[in-house]
């Protein structure tokens, strides 16, 4: 009976092991890495174009997917300007001609700031699992750590990219490479993930960088200067009032 039982618990550890080997599984383990309850982030944005270098500071706030608010701090001709995301929709103040522009459309292809993220890149929703069926293709050494290798398709046809190849880190669980592409198959974006550290339990990006293939320059950098997991928000920041606050 003993043999019977030992048995059993073998053959099912196999298969929660096999469970935990697929894309759709891996991909699961990632959005509950990089997505939280709430959380409020300060980062520098450093975009290194063809006419040199810019650097932005920010402070955000964010509540699971669908709301988000950004300010920026610096440098004083961007300081006051404000982002709002509420699901699908995107407001952004601007302190200057004191307005606020709701994007939507064509626009939201633009660049941000001038860096190689466009608008629909920041209303993207961040749980991949949402919107991507994932296939495990291969194992592959990337950056000195064993990854997972994925091939994203986008299970609907409104996206920004239709299929994405991505690396995970076996242990960390974060996608240190990611090739974005459109659904003709051209390369559109690239993001790489340059620095990481451990934040209560779970890892995260400290230094990101991404690059529009279309554009000239090195591309931009992301630096999470700080970064705290399940605060209490105010509602008020989630309103079109706070653009203006």
């Amino acid at each position: 009976m003993k043999r019977i039982i030992i048995f059993v618990l073998l053959i099912s550890a196999g298969s929660l092991h096999a469970e935990e080997l697929t894309g759709k599984a891996i991909l699961e383990r990632v959005d509950g890495n990089m997505v939280a309850r709430n959380r409020r982030v300060t980062s520098t944005m450093i975009i290194e174009g063809r006419r040199g270098t810019r650097t932005l500071q920010a402070r955000s706030w964010v509540q699971g997917v669908e709301k988000a608010f950004t300010e920026y701090l610096s440098p004083p001709r961007e300081k006051g300007t404000k982002m709002l995301k509420l699901q699908d929709q995107l407001w952004i103040y601007s302190p200057a001609t004191d307005r606020t522009i709701k994007i939507a459309g064509h626009m939201l292809r633009r660049s941000l700031m001038g860096s190689d993220v466009s608008y629909e890149d920041y209303m993207e929703d961040p749980k991949l699992s949402n919107i991507y069926d994932a296939k495990l293709v291969g194992v592959e050494r990337v950056q000195g750590r064993d990854c997972y290798l994925l091939d994203l398709t986008a299970k609907k046809e409104n996206v920004a990219y239709y299929r994405r190849k991505i690396w995970i880190d076996k242990d960390r669980y974060l996608p240190l490479q990611e090739n974005r592409f459109a659904k003709r198959g051209n390369l559109l974006k690239t993001f790489v993930i340059n620095e990481v550290f451990k934040i209560e339990d779970r890892w995260y990006p400290k230094k990101m960088t991404f690059k529009d293939v279309m554009l000239k320059g090195s591309g931009t950098k992301f630096i999470i200067d700080s970064v705290e997991f399940d605060v209490e928000i105010p509602k008020y920041v989630f309103s079109k009032a706070s653009l203006r606050r």
